[in-house]
């Protein structure tokens, strides 16, 4: 909580004027260093009120529709989590291929009729662009909770309030990403983000599964500093914030080239005796290898911390878009 101010919870009114109200989250493109900055404030008091009194009624009243074209254990339990703590209902949509999608109903009208029953709707999609498509269709919000391998919004604002919340800052950081660079959407979102920062990069993944090139030259075009390595070995001592990815089998139309690149990192004790003592080590999850378990007891390793931020930040995005916060 910020000294001297006023917690941001305690104003039970409605605030139609947060620049989020009754918005699409399609992007992180969406997001300046401003609009982060009151998202983290939110989402603080959200963790403050949870730890205090676990739940409120914010959203009383208010229904979701969890909307899920992929598998998903984290973002959906986060999303309806974070939907319960507020105070709302949930539609819980999670197994798409037993709906009316298997009977050939397009994607808008699903959409359509969803906003029938509820005031915002979360979608994840297997294709690049299907959220903007869903958003197009509605009338209602809609949430990106993934498109293919295009972008996580939430993931990477989560990400990044992760990053805050264990290292005091953004700028002035070292961020090595490390793993499936190519098909990973969280790498790409939280990228863009950290382009609002002065920070340096580095890139770490074998050959076939580099940073998409027109994102590096996004990165370039914002002056962000980024190298390419294919050895993490190269970045760990220099790195504030080690980011790993698992290489993602779902994505990879060639087989034979998963199989050759799925255990080419392994995070283990034996290298971060190489890395500070004040850093953190990240990961999405689900983990598939590349963190040893016997890394999880280590201080530095944040991805459970991170995972439970995304309820937090989740809470701070649902109560915008529908006016409570």
């Amino acid at each position: 909580m910020i000294a001297g101010r006023a917690p941001l919870f305690a104003q039970l009114v409605a605030n139609t004027n947060n620049g989020f109200y009754g918005q699409d989250i399609i992007s992180v493109r969406q997001f300046d260093r401003s609009k982060l900055s009151y998202i983290f404030d939110v989402a603080e008091e959200m963790r403050h009120m949870v730890q205090k009194i676990g739940s409120a009624d914010l959203l009383r009243g208010r229904v979701l529709a969890n909307l899920f074209y992929e598998p998903s254990t984290r973002t959906s339990s986060s999303f309806m989590a974070a939907m319960q703590r507020l105070g709302g209902a949930v539609i819980p949509i999670n197994e798409v291929r037993y709906s009316s999608v298997t009977k050939g109903e397009s994607l808008p009208d699903t959409v359509r009729t969803l906003e029938c029953y509820a005031d915002v709707i979360v979608l994840r999609h297997p294709e690049i662009g299907s959220a903007q498509i869903a958003a197009d269709a509605a009338s209602k919000p809609v949430i990106n909770a993934g498109d293919g391998p295009g972008e996580h919004p939430t993931q990477a604002l989560l990400d990044l309030f992760t990053i805050q919340e264990e290292m005091g800052r953004i700028d002035g950081l070292s961020v090595a990403m490390v793993g499936d660079l190519k098909y990973g959407r969280t790498v790409h979102s939280l990228t863009r983000l950290l382009t609002l920062f002065d920070v340096r990069l580095s890139f770490v993944s074998p050959e076939g599964l580099r940073m998409p090139p027109e994102l590096l030259r996004e990165v370039q075009s914002k002056g962000t500093p980024a190298t390419e390595h294919e050895d993490v070995a190269e970045v760990i001592e220099q790195a504030d914030v080690l980011y790993v990815t698992r290489v993602q089998r779902e994505r990879f139309e060639d087989q034979d080239l998963y199989e050759r690149v799925k255990g080419c990192y392994v995070i283990n004790p034996q290298l971060l005796e190489r890395a500070k003592d004040r850093m953190i080590v990240m990961h999405p999850l689900p983990r598939a290898g590349e963190i040893s378990y016997d890394v999880d007891d280590d201080p530095r390793a944040a991805y459970f911390r991170q995972t439970e931020n995304g309820m937090y930040i989740r809470m701070a995005l649902l109560a915008a878009v529908l006016g409570r916060a």
